[in-house]
């Protein structure tokens, strides 16, 4: 990189540093989205909750649908 390239993109360093720093936050939002053991254990959850009559059939099919989709994306 030349002194004069430098110098003209000097003041893009602060968005550069930003941009960076919202790849990582998204990374690791999504590591823990689709983390198989946080998934394991929300289904855990529901089962629970399904049982003590907090949701019904109806919400928790629903919910555990999603999360064994979350499940499947990280695999594929």
């Amino acid at each position: 990189m030349g002194l004069v390239t430098g110098l003209l993109g000097l003041p893009l360093v602060p968005v550069r540093g930003v941009l960076w720093l919202a790849e990582q936050v998204l990374e690791q939002a999504e590591d823990q989205f689709y983390d198989p053991a946080r998934i394991r254990a929300q289904l855990d959850r529901v089962d629970e909750a399904r049982r003590s009559g907090e949701l019904s059939e109806e919400e928790c099919t629903e919910i555990e649908n999603e999360l064994l989709q979350r499940l499947m994306h990280r695999r594929g």
